[in-house]
């Protein structure tokens, strides 16, 4: 049995949550004062706390209702980080030329979506495997081509002919970041939370 359900945590409780990114990092600092700093994880990993969407007793039935579907810690989920859910900026509107996730060899007709975050001379790409269904566009040297097969629970596409080689394959989208809640338990002092207390509830990102 699957352990990640393939449904999306509610948005307007996610709208008002904080959180993003967080790298794992080790600095050893030498007897000459200088550093040496290596990545332990080759990415990031995102975390999230949408207690701050719970407002009303009705929104911490739902989040309740949710917790226990999926059984606390055990299922993964979808959930829609509205700071970074687009191929583009969150303000813009995607297009085919947002993202270029390959170049085509002639052979290969199965790509990942990615999404690359670049500043400089530095950048890292990130895999992009819970599209939206319906918001993927792809173009094949310039051109869109409606021709290809979507997975939105991996974010694989499939074009019907593999893409000439050296052609330019890129996409526009939007997309949920995958997670899990990162407690498998959930504690609220009702007379706390009617003055205004907000209740933590911790997500984090899971790895597929």
């Amino acid at each position: 049995m699957s352990n990640f359900h393939e449904v999306r945590f509610p948005l307007a409780i996610a709208f008002h949550s904080a959180g993003g990114p967080v790298r794992k990092t080790e600095i050893v600092t030498l007897g000459s004062g200088y550093e040496e700093r290596n990545a332990v994880w080759a990415g990031s990993r995102r975390s999230f706390d949408v207690g701050s969407g719970v407002r009303t007793l009705d929104d911490l039935n739902t989040v309740i209702a949710f917790f226990e579907a999926r059984r606390g810690r055990l299922y993964g989920f979808r959930f829609c980080d509205f700071t970074d859910n687009k191929s583009c900026a969150p303000s813009g509107t995607p297009t085919v030329l947002d993202q270029t996730i390959a170049s085509g060899d002639g052979v290969t007709a199965v790509f990942q979506l990615t999404k690359t975050y670049a500043s400089g001379a530095g950048s890292w790409t990130r895999a992009i495997q819970k599209p939206v269904d319906g918001s993927v566009r792809l173009a094949v040297a310039g051109s869109e081509t409606d021709a290809f097969t979507l997975d939105t629970t991996s974010g694989l596409v499939t074009f019907e002919t593999a893409p000439a080689d050296g052609a330019a394959i890129t996409a526009g989208f939007s997309f949920d970041t995958p997670v899990r809640f990162d407690s498998d338990s959930l504690s609220v002092n009702l007379a706390s939370f009617a003055a205004g207390e907000i209740p933590g509830v911790p997500l984090v990102e899971v790895l597929l």
